[in-house]
């Protein structure tokens, strides 16, 4: 696990934990500094000391080996694994030239000095500053709330509203410089990978012209070179388009930022302030705590942290919530207080000061006190609105139409799927192709009304437009995990140019957070696997695979054992997996039978595992109608419709009223594949139910 990503919204809570987070990123940036400072010291002694050469190279190939960049997020793509690698290539590298006993003439100082200088002094020394800034507002924001809720309650009204509106101004310019401060450490991170590879790379490359002996080394080393300036300019890239991303999101949330709020296990959590008693005669005092409540359990945790001097984390406390009340100003001198009684606790009472008025009906909502509000403290992740596109039978036929006309007419244009067309008439396209009457009287394929371009981008736009991608939600994180054209030289379409068009296309993530904006490199990553392991993928069968199956008393000795539909509960019902190929293939060409007859239910029923095919959900009877004309590019790899009939071939008494009780020889009508891994669904007379899949033959 690497630095984790600081997300804008966390900048509003302030919690401990982000600024556990802050520090981390805060740690790794000053390990780096000092390691650039270093090497370049180790550079300048090269060029001021030729015959200590041999020494200073052996530090300097030491200080690269030992370095490793730290990575945002779960995983590092395979140009950050080269570029984390390629320090300790370096490393040998130089170990290399020093067997060679090579005197060298090398200036380092236009290829490696000057750009570490600059990116220290303009790059890491620009964050330095705002970690002061950041410093001191926190300080004086802090401090200011702390001042303002001493306030006493029987002050002026028009006094304690010019006090309001101060504090309130100050909190927020304390979350603008924290937004700020927050995007400027996540991008320096990611800019330092190839700010500071890249010199490295270019110093390489002028040793290579004072090294004599070192000509065929750098013929060997020519190779691996071409292919680091590749991943640094993939990274580069990358590094753009994830920026207008974070800077687009910080944008969103610093207009609203209540409309972001990232969805929580705690009912309600934030700070408040404790009253702590003390024996008489000195009073009590009130400690900031970060409280976290759970309804369902009605679970109080509550954690002392000081966010000055550092931030100073201490014990925390839990207790079971028996009722909360509100107090008002005339039963204590100070505002925005309410109480809490614990279950666990019998005689405690704890008082407790939100920040604000709106913060305290917040709590008191959550809470189930006196005068709660309707307003929901942490708001649930709003799901997108479905859209007019499905992948239903016209949505493949839509499909269909669009790749077989871009293969016949434009498979070698070039900038295909990349070059946009105009939007009017692209929705207009759009606009046919979905209505049923119209999509059947279009030819793409021999009309010259559309072009090409305009049809790659409706058939984009129809797949973005899907009310889930067509690789899901559920399964992002799978195809993230184990991270796609044959006509490149005439389109100049290569699989990274393709990876790039349709990553965005066919997946999203579906929270819009920093987390998901750093995964957005492997969308890309995953769709260049899918094309260039398109033959694999979607033209070959998969292993026949089956769960532990479990044996049931009511089975005749030669019968195999039934496939468990339950052990305790059903079985989650698992995804259909369609397999949408770039390569169109004809229902009714040659290399399509137009009947499989398998020995067993077995040879045709299968269910590959996630990164095997795009993933979506269909219903059953779309999938009837899908499959009616033989299927062609929309085939369904895991949930095939059968549509056919097969024969009992022993015999199975119903254990639940979804089943079907039966002898040998039974004749099955109107046979499909059930959700039910292991079942298939069928009618024996004139009953639809739930059949063993292995009790029975397809005919």
């Amino acid at each position: 696990m690497g630095l984790q990503p600081l997300e804008f919204s966390d900048c509003y809570l302030d919690s401990p934990w982000f600024r556990e987070r802050i520090r981390a990123h805060e740690a790794e940036l000053e390990r780096t500094n000092k390691f650039i400072k270093e090497l370049i010291k180790d550079g300048k002694n090269l060029i001021a000391a030729t015959k200590s050469l041999s020494a200073a190279q052996r530090k300097f190939a030491h200080s690269l080996r030992d370095f490793k960049f730290e990575f945002i997020g779960d995983a590092e793509t395979d140009d950050e694994r080269c570029i984390d690698a390629s320090l300790r290539e370096f490393s040998n590298f130089l170990k290399n030239l020093e067997e060679q006993r090579e005197i060298m003439a090398l200036s380092v100082t236009e290829t490696l000095i000057k750009p570490l200088e600059k990116f220290r002094k303009e790059q890491l020394g620009a964050v330095k500053e705002e970690k002061k800034k950041f410093d001191k507002e926190t300080e004086k924001n802090y401090s200011l709330i702390d001042k303002h809720l001493n306030l006493s309650a029987k002050k002026k009204d028009s006094h304690l509203q010019e006090a309001d509106l101060q504090l309130e101004q100050n909190r927020q310019h304390f979350y603008e410089l924290s937004l700020e401060y927050v995007c400027k450490l996540q991008e320096i991170q990611e800019r330092k990978k190839f700010e500071f590879v890249e010199p490295m790379l270019s110093f390489f490359q002028g040793m290579f012209t004072f090294y004599h002996q070192g000509h065929e080394l750098a013929k060997d080393f020519n190779h691996y070179k071409m292919e680091l300036q590749i991943n640094i300019q993939n990274t580069r890239n990358r590094f753009e388009g994830t920026r207008s991303e974070v800077e687009e999101l910080m944008n969103k949330i610093r207009q609203n930022p209540k409309d972001h709020k990232r969805a929580s296990q705690f009912t309600a959590e934030g700070y408040l302030y404790v009253q702590e008693k003390r024996p008489a005669p000195f009073g009590s005092s009130w400690v900031k705590h970060y409280c976290m409540y759970r309804k369902a359990a009605k679970k109080f945790n509550i954690i002392p942290f000081e966010h000055r001097s550092g931030g100073k984390l201490g014990d925390g406390e839990v207790f079971f919530l028996k009722e909360c009340t509100k107090r008002h100003t005339d039963s204590i001198d100070r505002r925005f207080c309410f109480d809490i009684e614990a279950a666990d606790r019998p005689g405690v009472s704890l008082t407790m000061q939100a920040f604000s008025e709106e913060e305290r009906r917040q709590w008191l909502e959550a809470l189930g006190g006196r005068e709660a509000l309707f307003h929901s403290f942490n708001k649930a992740i709003i799901p997108r609105p479905e859209g007019s596109a499905q992948l239903d039978a016209v949505g493949f036929t839509i499909l269909r139409k669009c790749i077989s006309a871009v293969e016949t007419r434009g498979i070698n244009d070039q900038g295909l799927y990349r070059v946009v067309g105009v939007s009017s008439k692209v929705q207009r396209l759009l606009s046919m192709l979905m209505d049923v009457k119209t999509c059947n009287e279009l030819d793409l394929e021999n009309s010259v009304d559309w072009e090409v371009k305009t049809i790659t981008s409706a058939l984009k736009q129809y797949l973005r437009s899907l009310p889930e991608p067509l690789m899901t939600y559920e399964l992002h994180g799978d195809f993230i995990v184990p991270a796609v054209s044959s006509h490149s030289k005439q389109n100049l379409m290569t699989v990274a140019n393709l990876g790039v068009v349709f990553g965005p296309t066919l997946m999203r993530p579906q929270e819009e957070t920093v987390a998901a904006i750093m995964d957005l490199k492997f969308q890309n990553i995953v769709v260049e696997i899918l094309i260039e392991n398109h033959e694999k993928i979607f033209r070959t069968s998969p292993d026949t695979t089956f769960p532990e199956s479990m044996c049931l008393s009511s089975s005749p000795p030669n019968a195999p054992p039934r496939q468990s539909k339950r052990q305790g509960q059903r079985m989650k019902r698992p995804v259909a997996v369609y397999n949408l190929c770039l390569e169109l293939e004809d229902g009714d060409g040659p290399n399509s039978p137009k009947e499989d007859t398998p020995t067993s239910s077995q040879d045709s029923l299968s269910s590959p595992s996630p990164t095997a095919a795009a993933v979506h959900g269909l219903p059953a009877s779309d999938r009837n109608h899908l499959l009616a004309d033989g299927g062609t590019c929309g085939d369904l790899v895991a949930t095939t419709v059968i549509n056919r009939k097969a024969r009992a071939v022993y015999p199975c008494e119903a254990e639940h009223s979804s089943e079907l009780s039966f002898e040998i020889g039974a004749i099955f009508e109107d046979v499909q594949t059930s959700r039910e891994p292991g079942w298939l669904e069928g009618t024996l007379n004139g009953k639809r139910g739930l059949i063993p899949q292995n009790y029975v033959k397809l005919l």
